[in-house]
């Protein structure tokens, strides 16, 4: 039964259950008792075994609210922890990156052995150009090894960085620059996207215009092709690629406390923020996860997180994580579909991938291109899926493990955000039972809830809003520079815990379910109403591969629901098939939740990590003028559909 009032409603139900294997239980690096250790004992273990410091903490952490500080009086450094440490450990050898280029036949193999020298010669060269500890670095860059390679370069020399995805605009990359107070930009020549370039060096120079900060540039070559060079200030990496020997760049032992990076979170009204994550929290929470999460084997798996290493994806499940365990990735420059849409499955096989973590647009786009591409390729190395970066639909789920898993794979439906720097709730493999759409427990130390609008703890099956209740390692440090947005943003709403801004459920297992952002919340005739929820529905139907669903002001009922659908291939348009989507909504959750728009169109508005940017849909549905389109994968899309919008809708009934 559904409540009203200042809860979310929750009215989608899913019933389907997947226990784990037993054996793939006898086999998991978590099983059932670790939910049974104690907070501290936990995370002091964890600690200790997953990362080797240079001075051994002496104290677990300390919370003065909103601030937590992790394993004070450590000291170590992540480049050690991430590369030199296994090459002294005898595990030189081992591979760290498969990177696929875009262009057919352009792959290189980097072992760790090789990822040490690597680091050390670009380290090397940032010393060349003044970079030392303290100095704040830019990396603007695409998918190539240079990419980690200059993050953990940075981290040997103790330098913080932030990296700026490489679709972002030359305002974009200025405005973080700027903020930061970066003094050095690493970029590359050009960038491969769907068999073009991409101008990073010309994009870098003018975002360089309006850095006033910015002494000294380094630009690695990809493409060859000719870029501008300002003397004096920009510098070709192969020119000042420095000693590759580690006895002439030691790494720099850092505070555990001391800043690793800033990850700017785009804003829609005010500028980014600058969310800081540290070194020692950040680097335990990260590997921690990586390892139990994704039951990592070192010696065997090829873990291949598919997301950019410019968003907080990249940082903790490309880099800093897998590489902290020692583990065997793969690096991929382009695009799911180009040059054909069976190009990731291509990729699965040829490396024999193990482990596969992707987001649900993702999957999404993969259900409309059809599961004929997956057939093509043996996939049968599989052994674990996982998802990120939004709630994902119960038929995507389904889709994902039947298609991609051979109806074999757990999957991990993962919940975290750039400011949690590490996985927060998330099955584990071989002890949860999954359910399709469900995030299911707080990770092991992690104590989450979920809030009425008044901070009482809302009961199985009520909605409301997720909060943490105490800190975890990984958490963000504050915003760079502006303690009162932290403080407002996170801890202004309740007392003593963190305010996610992501809506959810518990349901009568514990179990959670994410129910979007909070600002994606509708009010419709009194009742609260998650976008998730309605798009879930409407991606039930067998003919729907996405949906996207916003409000709309409505005289009748304040707000009315506006869905944006795309079909599956074989699937036409039609006012019956609009009829016939309103009644499979109001099946699966009611008649309150039946779209009083619909609107089909063969692509959604994303943003090129793949995030539906509903903000334009509900400009298009409030007939409003468009706001900020840069980050858009293809802008021309949210034309096709405002002009589909002025031509398809229904009247409710």
């Amino acid at each position: 039964m559904a409540t009203t009032g200042q809860n979310i409603d929750t009215l989608f139900l899913e019933e389907r259950r997947y226990p784990p294997s037993a054996e793939f239980a006898a086999q998991a690096n978590a099983q059932p008792s670790i939910y049974e250790e104690d907070f501290e004992a936990f995370w002091a273990r964890e600690g200790t075994e997953r990362v080797s410091w240079f001075e051994p903490f002496t104290k677990l952490y300390e919370w003065e609210l909103p601030y937590a500080k992790w394993y004070l009086g450590g000291k170590l450094n992540v480049s050690y922890n991430c590369v030199d440490r296994h090459v002294e450990a005898g595990l030189g050898t081992r591979v760290a990156y498969h990177w696929e280029g875009e262009p057919e036949g352009d792959r290189r193999e980097i072992t760790y052995a090789d990822l040490q020298k690597e680091v050390v010669a670009f380290a090397n060269a940032l010393k060349e150009l003044g970079v030392k500890k303290g100095t704040a670095v830019a990396i603007y860059m695409g998918m190539i090894p240079e990419l980690p390679i200059a993050m953990l370069a940075c981290t040997r020399l103790g330098a913080p960085h932030t990296v700026v995805f490489g679709g972002f605009s030359a305002d974009s990359l200025s405005g973080r620059v700027n903020d930061m107070g970066c003094e050095v930009v690493i970029t590359q020549d050009e960038a491969w996207r769907r068999g073009t370039t991409v101008a990073l060096k010309k994009i870098a120079d003018e975002a360089m215009k309006d850095s006033p900060g910015i002494k000294k540039c380094l630009v690695v070559r990809r493409t060859g092709n000719e870029v501008p060079m300002t003397e004096g200030r920009d510098h070709w990496y192969h020119d000042v690629r420095g000693s590759d020997d580690p006895a002439s760049c030691p790494p720099e032992p850092m505070d555990a406390e001391d800043l690793l990076f800033l990850m700017y979170t785009s804003g829609t009204t005010a500028k980014p923020k600058g969310i800081a994550h540290t070194t020692g929290g950040y680097l335990v929470g990260v590997s921690s996860t990586h390892r139990y999460i994704f039951d990592i084997k070192p010696e065997q798996d090829v873990f291949w997180c598919a997301a950019d290493v410019g968003w907080i994806t990249g940082h903790s499940y490309i880099v800093y994580g897998p590489l902290c365990n020692g583990a065997t990735s793969v690096l991929y420059e382009g695009t799911p579909d180009y040059p054909g849409k069976d190009r990731w499955w291509s990729i699965i096989e040829r490396y024999g991938v193990t482990i596969l973590y992707t987001a649900p647009t993702a999957i999404r786009a993969h259900m409309k291109w059809g599961p004929e591409y997956a057939q093509q390729h043996d996939l049968s190395s599989l052994r674990l899926l996982g998802s990120v970066g939004e709630p994902i639909n119960p038929e995507a789920w389904i889709w994902y493990r039947e298609h991609i898993g051979g109806d074999r794979t757990p999957i991990v439906d993962t919940w975290w955000q750039t400011e949690t720097g590490m996985i927060l709730i998330t099955p584990l493999p071989g002890v949860t039972t999954t359910k399709p759409g469900s995030a299911t427990k707080p990770f092991p130390g992690v104590d989450a809830g979920v809030f009425d609008e008044r901070g009482n703890e809302v009961g199985p099956g009520g909605g409301g809003y997720l909060v943490l209740k105490r800190p975890w390692p990984a958490m963000l440090r504050g915003i760079f520079g502006d303690d009162a947005r932290y403080r407002e943003t996170y801890w202004s709403k309740y007392d003593n815990v963190y305010l996610a801004g992501d809506g959810a459920r518990i349901d009568q297992d514990g179990d959670f379910w994410l129910l979007g952002r909070v600002d994606d919340v509708m009010n419709i005739s009194g009742h609260r109403i998650s976008t998730i929820e309605v798009e879930s529905a409407l991606v039930d139907h067998p003919d729907v591969a996405e949906a996207a669903v916003c409000s709309r002001k409505d005289a009748t009922t304040g707000e009315a629901i506006v869905a944006y659908v795309t079909l599956k291939g074989s699937a036409e348009p039609s006012t019956a098939k609009l009829a016939e989507l309103r009644d499979h909504v109001a099946k699966k959750i009611g008649a309150i939740a039946k779209p009083a728009n619909i609107v089909f169109t063969p692509e959604l508005p994303k943003t090129r990590s793949g995030k539906i940017m509903r903000r334009l849909l509900r400009d298009v549905a409030e007939n409003r003028p468009l706001g900020d389109t840069t980050t858009l994968a293809d802008a021309a899309v949210v034309s096709e559909i405002q002009s589909r919008a002025e031509s398809e809708s229904s009247d409710d009934s």
